[in-house]
């Protein structure tokens, strides 16, 4: 029987085409990068580049940008056999304004629907799905069908087994209902994916759709209360609060770091976590580890290509501030402690601020 992987993720995958500018107005930016995007594709890459043996489960388009995702995903080290294309649907593409240190605006482009939607439970792995160490699930997979049943069907099949991290991931403009009822709309089916995780992770405003409850302390018990073993609540530059149903609390400090892009500190925190509980540390180390690796990312442009190594990760614990850019392409691996080397940088100083992991 084949080795089981360290971690499969379930949900969004698409492009991000980021400015190489920063505080200019997307109608101003004449300059991109482009890169391999979307919640789940990220949190993959961020445990493969821990060393961590990942597996995404996803779908693209039938185009060039689906094509570059795959190449992106094996030369990150992810294993992409479980991403297929969907004919007729093109591979979703996601711009961004960069104003540091906190504003990122977002632009989705996943009309007339993305495919990672088109997800379906007969189509799934479940033996590999119920055998990884870690499987992590999203929010966002819940927003329409048929992903919402593939995404519950694999959580029930997991039933518990090993770590299942339901990874709230709020996207209201992704629901097919106005904003204002969207969160009534959704809460239903976060209900019956906090039931069949082990973990939950979010920020303030996830937790506040997933339980009705956005004080901290309050979300994290509701959390709990709603079936899972461990709760952690990502709080922005208050850093991040974990809870676990053996009464251990863990309160992660922000790292203070120069951001450029805040986009993708949440999917670094979710892959470091991963790395973490895997590696059986004690939570209060796990939350600190998983903080410093979002700020990484926080301080570099992109998501996928900016996720640490763990040396960089250890460096920045102990003190030493992370270097601006990440590796030189997906699949070069400079080794531990080895300069990243430099990217084609941003016009403007990044401001400062606290990044933890929060940032999604």
């Amino acid at each position: 029987m084949p080795q089981p992987y360290d971690v499969i993720t379930m949900g969004r995958i698409g492009v991000d085409l980021y400015p190489l500018r920063s505080g200019v107005p997307l109608a101003q930016v004449d300059t991109f990068g482009k890169f391999l995007g979307g919640s789940a594709a990220n949190v993959a890459v961020a445990a493969a580049r821990l060393g961590r043996r990942a597996a995404v489960v996803t779908r693209t388009g039938q185009d060039a940008f689906g094509d570059y995702l795959h190449q992106a995903l094996r030369e990150f080290r992810v294993d992409d056999r479980w991403v297929t294309a969907v004919p007729g649907l093109p591979t979703p593409v996601t711009f961004c304004e960069i104003f540091p240190p906190d504003d990122f605006p977002l632009y989705f482009y996943r009309q007339p629907k993305a495919p990672d939607l088109e997800l379906r439970a007969d189509e799934l792995d479940m033996d590999a799905i119920g055998a990884a160490r870690v499987f992590w699930v999203t929010g966002t997979g819940l927003c329409a069908q048929p992903s919402r049943e593939a995404t519950l069907a694999a959580l029930e099949h997991r039933a518990k087994s090993g770590t299942t991290v339901f990874d709230l991931d709020w996207r209201p403009m992704f629901w097919d209902s106005p904003t204002a009822t969207a969160a009534d709309g959704a809460r239903p089916y976060y209900a019956k994916a906090l039931a069949r995780a082990t973990v939950a992770v979010g920020n303030l405003e996830e937790c506040e759709i997933a339980t009705g409850e956005r004080e901290p302390y309050a979300a994290a018990r509701a959390l709990l209360a709603g079936g899972v073993e461990l709760a952690v609540v990502k709080q922005g530059p208050k850093g991040v609060l974990a809870v676990h149903d053996d009464g251990t609390v863990a309160e992660g400090p922000p790292v203070k770091v120069d951001v450029v892009n805040g986009l993708g500190a949440g999917d670094a925190f979710g892959g470091a976590m991963v790395h973490g509980l895997l590696a059986g540390w004690e939570l209060e180390r796990v939350m600190r580890f998983a903080n410093a690796a979002g700020a990484i990312v926080a301080a570099r442009l992109a998501c996928s290509s900016a996720m640490p190594y763990a040396a960089e990760v250890d460096a920045l614990l102990d003190g030493h501030a992370p270097a601006p850019e990440a590796a030189p392409g997906p699949g070069a691996d400079p080794g531990p402690g080895a300069d990243p080397g430099p990217r084609p940088g941003t016009d403007g100083g990044p401001g400062t601020a606290a990044a933890p992991g929060a940032a999604s």
